[in-house]
């Protein structure tokens, strides 16, 4: 259910618009982390608070969006140059990290609370996807190494999918009780992964046909907003990843630019439509993260948080080290700084906010349930403020590290 006010959209619209426009004069100005710090102060207005945004809000309507612009402006040649790379920390990489993060909170709640091992493990999942979108503006700016980015980003766009599963998964066992099989986790895995990629794909290479009946850029458009909600909401109906669908559409029709399809105003209307969307979404989005995640930043477990919070990093930068010396091309042409900084480029954003409001919506009134919302939210805007705050400093370091 949809509990926004069009009054109250106008005002998120607004603030977003403010900040956005202070961005322009700015070289480190991590703009979502800034829209989220504010949601929180606006969460003490009673106009605002009473706002209340759902999981499936999240998911069906802003997600969409935001994986279908993040998906067709992503360079198809640096993704074939660096996929098996993105393909390895969006799947095996993630799962690692799940497991890895998961046995290290369950260690260090002993020391402070009393979590499951399996409550320890859904934490882990929802930390695990990540979203650059504070840092990625930064890190072209101030680093100037295409290489690094197009990991980031393309990471960010599929472990989303990858995530979901996992904290699906992870959550059935905990809400239903039910038994964990290896054997029906890899064929659940494999059959949305693989089922959603492969129907994206289809319907992508479709739009980029289909554009060439009409030669109107505004019903192009329209028809680049069917293929991008259209695909998720098929590829959810039928069972596969939307997710995957969606990012999967976004960049096959990416590559279709770069070889069938010629029309410059085509791409030119694309850009300045989605871009609009882009803008506003994530005005409205992290606004609202703020909004949302302020009741719950009031709990005792700060300093678990903040733990979590660095044992998360040490993890992830240890994976990106090992992955790094796995694939050639990365192994002679990465340092140890550029390692970190991907690292620590990994934030937490939308896609947990999803994964807690979806956790939070299961009404079985367990204070492990209260312990695992709360512990997320802290430790998603300790991610938030923290790494998009300081990828510009580490990004002008890195290049000056950088092998020549």
């Amino acid at each position: 259910m949809l509990l926004l006010e069009i009054g109250q959209i106008i005002w998120l619209l607004f603030i977003g618009f403010i900040i956005f426009t202070i961005d322009k004069k700015q070289e480190n100005f991590p703009v979502p982390t800034v829209l989220v710090l504010l949601g929180i102060v606006l969460s003490f207005i009673p106009y605002f608070s009473s706002i209340n945004v759902t999981a499936d809000m999240i998911y069906h309507i802003f997600l969409p969006a935001l994986l279908f612009i993040s998906a067709y402006q992503f360079p198809p040649k640096a993704f074939k140059e660096n996929a098996w790379i993105i393909l390895f920390l969006a799947t095996v990489g993630l799962l690692i990290t799940v497991v890895v993060l998961g046995f290290t909170i369950y260690l260090l709640g002993s020391i402070f609370t009393s979590l499951s091992f399996l409550a320890a493990l859904i934490i882990a999942s929802i930390l695990t996807p990540t979203d650059p979108v504070s840092v990625v503006p930064i890190l072209k700016k101030s680093s100037g190494d295409g290489k690094v980015t197009t990991l980031v980003e393309g990471e960010s766009m599929l472990n989303d999918g990858t995530s979901i599963v996992v904290f699906t998964v992870l959550t059935s066992m905990f809400i239903d009780d039910h038994a964990f099989s290896t054997l029906s986790f890899i064929r659940e895995f494999l059959s949305v992964s693989i089922g959603g990629a492969l129907l994206g794909i289809c319907f992508g290479w479709l739009m980029s046909k289909a554009v060439h009946f009409t030669h109107h850029k505004e019903y192009q458009v329209m028809l680049s907003i069917v293929l991008a909600y259209g695909i998720f909401h098929i590829a959810e109906f039928v069972g596969v990843s939307g997710v995957l669908a969606t990012v999967s559409a976004g960049m096959m029709l990416a590559f279709e630019y770069g070889r069938t399809i010629k029309e410059d105003h085509f791409k030119d209307a694309l850009n300045g439509f989605w871009g609009i969307v882009e803008l506003s979404i994530l005005s409205i989005i992290f606004l609202v993260i703020g909004i949302e995640a302020a009741p719950y930043l009031i709990f005792d477990g700060w300093i678990f948080a903040v733990t979590i919070f660095l044992a998360a990093l040490v993890i992830r930068f240890l994976l990106i080290l090992g992955t790094t010396k796995i694939f050639p091309q990365w192994r002679t042409s990465t340092s140890l700084m550029e390692s970190f900084l991907i690292s620590w480029a990994g934030l937490k954003g939308t896609m947990s906010i999803f994964l807690i409001l979806t956790l939070y919506a299961k009404d079985t009134n367990s204070t492990e349930l209260d312990w695992i919302v709360s512990l997320s939210f802290a430790v998603v805007l300790l991610s938030l403020v923290i790494q998009s705050f300081g990828i510009y400093p580490l990004s002008k370091n890195a290049k000056k590290h950088s092998p020549t």
